[in-house]
């Protein structure tokens, strides 16, 4: 029986895996890493944000082609099957894969490829692809594990013609319709990409409007631009069933409605990968969702073990997932500059894209903060008109007396790049954290960064 010793272990490759790995080896740690798949990188790299928005972007192109005038004199529009489309992403994955072992190896943490179970509070099993058994111990443990689609145990996913955010990256052929069922971020994103393919789409939300916890003026303009383009959005529905019909599959509502299409995908809710990590034989309980509670230094119950990541719950996202492994490595290191991650930037790619950070105008509203609005429309921007993106806004929102920002809402080509800018400036201390910033600051011409002067001279309009 082989046993090794070691400072760190970390379960799971994905990014809140890779940050605590690497903060730990940086610091002269000897770190174990298990991953349950044949290569580094997580559901991140393989199955969620790297394969999906390599999806888009090659969408996003095919869209740009057939839309632009100029591209008439080149040819007739062109639709692309799903998994000729597919192929960019995998060649994305590829080299992220490379890059990150790469990581590993530079760094010494050892890597096992295996599933990992606890056999004790400092001891975890590794069983390899050949039913090999290997036993790591070590003083401190975090799991990040991520986490997988919910999927209900009434519908066959086996089906062929039955999806999850998973299984739809073996998809081999375009459909001509498909029901994406559950409008949270990744379904509407993958509405967005269906949609850009040519297909029909039925958007199914269980609430009444899409992405709640956006601003609502930029939740209204991602349900105005999805139908535009063709996604028929019904809110407030339930499934009953999902039956396997004669060339296709049926949804049956609990409305009565029964919808049918040549595929169905599954987009609703995300579990904790913990169900086979042997959490009984250490005394840990995740809750119903799979997921782990941690403190706000990222240590569940078990001091020395620590979580981070989709596996914790909110925020979900790959960017906080990095930063939450690093600030759980930070802790048992006793680093000066640990922070527990509780104010990071959302990122949504759908067609086009979303990005916000801090207060929405009803968060505001129901605070009774007195506020203002700074509008810019992209259609106004000499950038966007030059590059033919012209839908969109940039929304700043500001304290009416001291102007200090307290919201950015960006909806529009970039939207996820151009929102940093704001993020900075928001974090300035000394009152550095104003609208005046972007009034006194010269900006590149053209730019889309442009977009912040413009609606900063909009909303002191409204204040003076």
């Amino acid at each position: 029986m082989a046993v090794y010793n070691y400072d760190v272990i970390v379960i799971g490759t994905g990014p809140a895996g890779e940050g605590a790995a690497m903060n730990a080896a940086k610091h002269g740690k000897k770190v174990a890493v298990v991953e349950d798949q044949r290569s580094v990188g997580g559901n991140c790299t393989h199955k969620g944000t790297i394969p999906s928005k390599a999806l888009r972007h090659a969408v996003k192109q095919i869209i740009q082609f057939n839309t632009n005038r100029m591209f008439r004199d080149i040819g007739e529009p062109r639709w692309f099957s799903f998994p000729k489309v597919l192929e960019r992403s995998k060649r994305v994955i590829e080299k992220q894969v490379s890059l990150r072992t790469g990581f590993y190896a530079r760094n010494r943490a050892d890597v096992f490829f295996g599933k990992a179970r606890f056999v004790d509070p400092h001891t975890v099993e590794v069983r390899d692809f050949n039913s090999g058994i290997e036993f790591l111990k070590a003083q401190k443990i975090i799991i990040a594990t991520g986490s997988s689609p919910y999927r209900p145990a009434d519908i066959n996913f086996d089906h062929p013609r039955i999806y999850c955010s998973d299984s739809i990256l073996g998809l081999s052929h375009t459909p001509r319709s498909i029901i994406i069922y559950g409008a949270g971020v990744i379904g509407c994103e993958y509405a967005s990409i269906f949609s850009g393919l040519g297909v029909k789409v039925d958007l199914i939300d269980n609430r009444d409007r899409l992405l709640s916890f956006l601003d609502d003026e930029i939740s209204d303009g991602l349900s105005y631009h999805l139908r535009n383009n063709g996604v028929l959005i019904r809110h407030n529905e339930e499934y009953e069933k999902v039956e396997v019909v004669e060339q296709g599959v049926a949804l049956h509502l609990k409305s009565g409605k029964k919808l049918k299409a040549d595929a169905f995908m599954w987009c609703n809710g995300r579990t904790g990968n913990t169900a086979d990590l042997g959490l009984e034989n250490i005394g840990l309980e995740a809750n119903s969702r799979g997921q782990l509670q941690v403190d706000d230094h990222y240590r569940t119950a078990i001091p020395h073990i620590y979580a981070a990541g989709d596996v914790i719950g909110w925020p979900s996202l790959a960017s906080a997932s990095y930063d939450q492994g690093r600030s759980a490595a930070a802790d048992f290191l006793e680093e000066p500059d640990f922070r527990f991650i509780d104010d990071v930037p959302t990122g949504i790619y759908t067609i086009p894209e979303i990005s916000s950070i801090g207060k929405t105008e009803r968060e505001l509203t129901e605070e009774k903060i007195p506020y203002e609005v700074g509008q810019a429309f992209f259609r106004t921007l000499a950038r966007a008109q030059i590059t033919g993106e012209p839908v969109g806004m940039l929304k700043i929102l500001f304290h009416r007396e001291t102007l200090e920002i307290l919201g950015i809402h960006c909806f529009g080509d970039q939207a996820s790049e151009i929102v940093h800018i704001g993020q900075a400036v928001m974090a300035q201390k000394g009152g550095g954290n104003t609208l005046k910033y972007f009034i006194n600051t010269t900006f590149n011409y053209p730019t889309m960064a442009e977009a912040y002067r413009v609606a900063a001279i909009n909303g002191l309009n409204r204040v003076f």
